[in-house]
């Protein structure tokens, strides 16, 4: 998809919604390409560990709570368990389908594929969406991290994959999301294989963890594969960065629309309201498929909007994706 980088988008999506409300008055993170490194880790840090420290984790659950890896014992198959899970030897001995309870991880390694691709450097309301996906880097880093446990990343800047080894302790840490932010203000033109950085994740994780995918998911090309791979293994987590201007057109007249990864650009009449109502459509049915992909992969899906108060909507997810955890597992009692 295009974007569209005018100041009249940006006006357009920081006046009042239906409510009456101000888009762009909400909790957004540091903008990257402005202070320091070290001052917009210390911002993210104050934002995270007051409002989300306590709230979303206990002392060996992770960000998002999985089964763990440790085995337990078996029981009897009920609706809804996960088929990856079936004691196939059991099963066969009792001739009716068992699972294999696993035992919660005492120590979790986090690994992190941060999308750093020329589509995230835009945004048109509070924020870019490359401000997004590193706040979201930091967010996994400064919650799972707290109680020892290892995180590392893999940044796909354009044509370019790096990696960060996973470590423990509050210094490498800081050095990981430092090196996030270093190249999030550094601008990566060409087009971007996000399969391939997905690959490079799952080859960089040994064993079981929590992943996560933090991208707009725009990049062409199958994704699909390695994604399912990577779930088949780990807990996985989608981080999608959306921005308003991405699933609707303003009507500013002639507006001047451009690929960042191509270059490419195109002149749009954003005046006719068929042509708006079209993009819209359009826009709306490439989102949903993309969640029907993600939904399909196996892989938890969390979506960030540079119009929304990033904190608030993690809250919500990781409660959301607790509560469902814990309802199922009453259930099976």
């Amino acid at each position: 998809m295009t974007t569209a980088h005018s100041a009249a988008a940006r006006r357009s999506a920081e006046r009042p919604d239906a409510n009456g409300a101000l888009r762009g008055v909400v909790n957004h993170p540091p903008d990257v390409a402005n202070g320091s490194s070290a001052d917009v880790l210390r911002r993210l840090e104050l934002s995270i560990t007051r409002r989300l420290d306590g709230m979303l984790q206990g002392d060996y659950r992770g960000l998002v709570p999985g089964h763990g890896s440790e085995l337990g014992e078996t029981r009897e198959y009920s609706a809804g368990d996960d088929v990856r899970r079936m004691d196939w030897n059991v099963t066969a001995r009792m001739q009716l389908p068992h699972v294999r309870e696993t035992i919660a991880d005492r120590e979790l390694e986090t690994w992190v594929l941060v999308d750093q691709s020329a589509s995230l450097a835009f945004g048109t309301a509070g924020c870019e969406k490359r401000d997004l996906a590193v706040a979201a880097t930091a967010a996994m880093g400064f919650l799972t991290a707290r109680t020892g446990n290892r995180i590392g990343a893999v940044t796909l800047e354009g044509e370019r994959l790096a990696t960060v080894p996973a470590r423990t302790g509050r210094v490498n840490l800081q050095a990981l999301l430092h090196r996030v932010v270093t190249a999030a203000r550094i601008e990566h033109p060409g087009p971007s294989d996000l399969g391939a950085g997905i690959a490079r994740l799952g080859a960089s994780m040994p064993r079981r963890g929590l992943a996560v995918v933090v991208s707009d998911f725009l990049a062409p090309g199958e994704w699909d594969r390695p994604l399912r791979a990577l779930s088949a293994r780990h807990e996985t987590l989608a981080v999608e960065i959306i921005d308003p201007r991405e699933l609707s057109l303003p009507d500013v007249g002639v507006l001047e629309l451009r690929d960042p990864e191509t270059g490419a650009t195109i002149e749009v009449q954003t005046g006719s309201a068929k042509l708006r109502a079209r993009y819209a459509e359009a826009a709306a049915a490439q989102r949903a498929d993309i969640a029907r992909r993600l939904r399909a992969a196996g892989a938890d899906h969390l979506v960030l909007r540079t119009d929304r108060d990033w904190l608030l909507d993690l809250v919500r997810f990781v409660a959301s994706r607790r509560d469902r955890v814990d309802a199922m597992a009453r259930g099976r009692r």
